[in-house]
């Protein structure tokens, strides 16, 4: 059988070939609906947008130095002492090769320029040695002294304990609570967590003395100002002598007042441990106890009245 040759292969195909019945026609398809093509091309204008917006989002870039610093603390710290002594011998060693005897004379603009290296070099110097004396101090949890207890007082009835046990749960479960006493119309009515060591007994706690408390300059100004305070660091604050109660290194501890009526005292940790977040979380639960125990005192004296008239 002969090959054909391409005279035969560009022939034009039988007209046969492109009957409506052998080839689909457009027509053959059904229509699309108008509502899907809105959403088509809705979708694509959509991705398209999202595309375009994707690529103009500047991609977050690398703090080479900040990082550096951060991994090499020390190396940074003792940066300007390097460069300032190599600067002091780079002065020492211009003047030696240069042959200008090392006299300070105001008409040679060497000397000047030498009198302005040596100051940049000794005060780079100073300020390593001053990177090197100053250095943050680290911040740990620390485990504080003193004996566990769980004080609650028995004329609460059961729904009141229960919110108090709840609440001490999920402080010191999310916070660095680890001591919580609460002091409400002149009684201390809880005291949970990590408590002071009393003196006759090593493995009994202090009792709060709530006279003593109310007495006090913390308290009263708590009460002026109905506002929580946050002592951050314990250990700075001469107020810290009127929390006897608390274990001698509680490193934090804040102040959250119970409407007009008591006070609630937290103790942390570690310095500086309750966040910003955490301080607003406690000011919305003294709202709840506040609410819940002068609901509870409410009833309590108005069973009182009652049954004094019967």
């Amino acid at each position: 059988m002969k090959e054909p040759t391409l005279a035969q292969w560009r022939c034009p195909l039988p007209s046969s070939v492109f009957r409506p019945s052998i080839l689909w026609s457009w027509r053959s398809f059904p229509p699309v609906p108008p509502t899907i093509l809105r959403r088509r091309l809705i979708f694509s204008r959509r991705g398209s947008s999202e595309s375009r917006a994707a690529s103009r989002v500047p991609k977050p870039g690398k703090d080479l130095i900040g990082n550096w610093v951060r991994n090499n603390d020390g190396a940074a710290r003792t940066l300007p002492i390097f460069v300032g002594t190599a600067s002091l011998l780079a002065v020492l060693l211009n003047r030696t090769l240069s042959g200008i005897p090392p006299v300070a004379d105001a008409s040679s603009s060497l000397s000047r320029a030498d009198l302005l290296t040596l100051g940049l070099a000794v005060t780079n110097i100073l300020c390593g040695l001053v990177w090197l004396s100053i250095r943050p101090k680290a911040i740990s949890v620390v485990e504080l002294l003193g004996v566990e207890t769980q004080r609650i007082s028995s004329d609460l009835p059961e729904y009141v304990v229960a919110e108090l046990l709840w609440i001490w749960e999920s402080l010191s479960a999310v916070t660095c609570t680890r001591s919580l006493v609460i002091v409400y119309d002149g009684h201390c009515i809880a005291q949970i967590g990590a408590a002071a060591v009393s003196s006759g007994s090593r493995q009994e706690a202090i009792q709060v003395d709530p006279s003593n408390l109310i007495k006090g300059f913390l308290y009263q100004g708590i009460m002026k100002s109905r506002a929580q305070n946050y002592l951050a660091n314990l250990s700075l604050y001469p107020g810290r002598t009127e929390l006897s109660f608390l274990p001698s290194n509680t490193q934090a501890v804040i102040l959250q007042p119970l409407g007009e009526r008591g006070i609630a005292v937290i103790g942390g940790d570690m310095i500086r441990g309750f966040t910003t977040s955490d301080q607003t979380w406690i000011t919305y639960l003294a709202d709840k106890v506040d609410s819940t125990l002068s609901k509870c005192t409410s009833m309590a004296t108005s069973t009182f009245h009652d049954s004094a008239q019967r």
